[in-house]
């Protein structure tokens, strides 16, 4: 997509702000994998944008190369009204208490020789808040607004189950009061029941300590429950962006139709049209020329498999509704 369709009204109001940014990994063989395509993108401070896709097209690395935990291969990042991409090593570790990132598997992203406490505290250790005793009282503080007991700091994560496992990783996240947390599918691998708990205790925490999430995920429905504006992403670039009800009410791009098609339906009496798509994911090595979605494309026209199409707001102008697609031109 284009960069000025996504542009706040004022940029003072943008938390991030990226643009063009692209990401290649190189391989042994000579190729590269085309991991993220030119992506721009602007976010307002307190907002959450959920970040949906299949798997495999680039929403991880994206969201990681927001918070330079990779570094891209072009494009710039503003974050906080700062050019990201321009700081030393020593000053861009002083600006990662404002950018946090929860993981996906509570099990791997917590260090099993370390107790609870000391997985806390070691940002604040790192960045040297307070002092001893203080660190000690933010631990306290930061379990129960987790919701879990002042005991828990003594024990170790193989104590406890996915989901609390999951809150310390929020705990941790929080510990340095951040402005932007990236949450990497922090509920997928969570039981249903304990996945709303997870979803309801990170949007109290926005409310509470004024967050802006990249929130990113596979599941629809854990999107629109959380977001307040929707990035479906396609092989390394976003297809369609919109506020989430004007998306969900009007989903424009086809591969956005196919992916709602695919929501369950609590109700069986209320079943609705299914579109299947043909094939899987293209090869992000070589990917299809024009429209990268369009080998798959229910609605393909012939300027799709040459042509990569340009943003369109079919949206009103203070709530822009963007889809790339050939159908909007």
């Amino acid at each position: 997509m284009t960069s000025n369709p996504r542009q706040s009204e004022n940029p003072s109001d943008d938390l991030l702000a990226v643009e063009d940014l692209t990401k290649h990994f190189p391989l042994k063989t000579g190729g590269v994998i085309h991991a993220v395509n030119g992506v721009s993108l602007r976010q307002r401070r307190g907002e959450t944008i959920g970040i949906v896709g299949e798997s495999g097209c680039g929403k991880s690395t994206f969201a990681r190369l927001c918070l330079r935990l990779i570094e891209p291969t072009s494009g710039a990042i503003r974050f906080d009204g700062g050019d990201l991409r321009s700081l030393p090593a020593r000053a861009l570790r002083a600006k990662r208490r404002d950018m946090q990132i929860i993981f996906q598997d509570p099990y791997a992203s917590l260090d099993p020789r370390m107790s609870v406490g000391d997985i806390i505290r070691e940002p604040l250790d790192i960045h040297a808040i307070g002092n001893r005793a203080e660190r000690r009282a933010q631990v306290v503080e930061l379990l129960e607004k987790v919701g879990l007991p002042p005991d828990a700091a003594r024990r170790y994560p193989h104590e406890f189950s996915g989901g609390q496992r999951q809150r310390i990783g929020i705990a941790r996240a929080i510990a340095l009061r951040p402005k932007l947390v990236v949450a990497d599918e922090p509920v997928s691998a969570l039981d249903l029941s304990i996945q709303s708990q997870v979803l309801n205790l990170l949007v109290t925490l926005r409310a509470e300590m004024n967050l802006s999430y990249l929130f990113i995920s596979h599941d629809l429905a854990v999107i629109r429950h959380i977001s307040d504006r929707v990035a479906v992403m396609y092989l390394g670039r976003i297809v369609e962006l919109a506020e989430v009800d004007a998306l969900y009410a009007n989903p424009a791009h086809p591969y956005t139709r196919a992916l709602l098609s695919a929501i369950p339906q609590p109700d069986p009496t209320r079943r609705r049209p299914r579109t299947i798509l043909a094939g899987d994911l293209p090869n992000p090595e070589t990917p299809p020329s024009g429209c990268p979605f369009h080998p798959r494309c229910p609605s393909a026209l012939e300027q799709c498999a040459t042509v990569y199409p340009a943003s369109r707001n079919i949206g009103p102008p203070d709530k822009p509704h963007l889809v790339d697609c050939h159908l909007y031109d």
